[in-house]
C-alpha cells in the first residue's frame, strides 16, 4: 500500500488535453488517498476541459479488476486522447499498459511510507519517489525500469536495448523511447530534467 497527494492543480490542468477520460483509484485510501482534494479536481476538469468520462474503482493496479471496471465505459475510454490517472506509480502504469495508444498522465505523486506494505503481484513497481515522472515517460517508470535508477536518459552501457546492469532486462530508457515515439512525445525527451520533489511532507 502506498500513500499519494495531489499533484499542484495547474499541472493536472497543463496534462488535461484534448478529450480526457479520468480513472480514480480508490483501493489504498485506508493508508492515504486524496479523496476530497481529487474530488475538487474532478468538479474542475469537468468544468473547465472536455471530460468523456470518469471511474472510480479500488485497485486500478489489477489488470482484470480494471477491465472489468472499464466494461461500461470502453468506448468513452477509447475515443478519449488523455487519459488522466488518480492514483500511486503502480496504476498509471498498469493503465499505461492497457491503453498503449493513449496518452496516460499521473494526476498524483507518490510518496515514501515506512515500514511493511505487502507485496505487489505485478511486474510494475512503484519507488515511492516523490514527485512522479510517469506523465513525461509515457507511463514507464526511469526509476524502477532502469537498472540505475536514472532520471535523465539512456546510460552509455546499454548494448542491442538491453541493459548492461541485467543482460535479460530490456533498457528502461529504450522502451520510454520508443513509447514516446507511438505517442509523437519524443521531443519531450530533449526538455531538461526538472529537480524532484522527494518531500512527501503530505501527513
Amino acid at each position: 500500500m502506498l500513500i499519494t497527494h495531489l499533484k499542484p492543480n495547474e499541472e493536472i490542468m497543463s496534462l488535461a488535453e484534448g478529450k480526457i477520460f479520468i480513472i480514480s483509484c480508490i483501493g489504498c485510501r485506508e493508508v492515504h488517498f486524496p479523496e476530497t482534494e481529487a474530488a475538487e479536481a474532478l468538479e474542475q476538469l469537468s468544468v473547465n476541459r472536455t471530460v468523456l468520462g470518469f471511474i472510480s474503482t479500488d485497485y486500478v493496479c489489477n489488470p482484470e479488476n480494471l477491465d472489468i471496471q472499464l466494461k461500461k465505459h470502453i468506448d468513452k475510454a477509447n475515443a478519449a486522447d488523455t487519459l488522466l490517472v488518480f492514483s500511486c506509480g503502480v496504476g498509471v502504469q498498469t493503465v499505461a499498459v492497457r491503453f498503449a495508444d493513449k496518452k496516460v498522465f499521473a494526476a498524483c505523486d507518490t510518496c515514501p511510507l515506512p515500514g511493511w506494505q505487502g507485496l505487489t503481484p505485478l511486474e510494475y513497481d512503484c519507488d515511492q519517489c516523490g514527485e512522479c515522472y510517469l506523465s513525461s515517460t509515457g507511463g514507464i517508470c526511469p526509476i524502477t525500469a532502469c537498472a540505475k535508477s536514472l532520471v535523465n536518459g539512456q546510460c552509455g552501457g546499454s548494448m542491442n536495448s538491453m541493459c548492461e546492469v541485467d543482460k535479460d532486462m530490456e533498457c528502461g530508457w529504450e522502451r520510454i523511447y520508443k513509447r514516446l515515439g507511438q505517442l509523437g512525445l519524443q521531443s519531450a525527451m530533449l526538455s531538461s530534467v526538472k529537480i524532484r520533489d522527494f518531500r512527501g511532507d503530505i501527513v
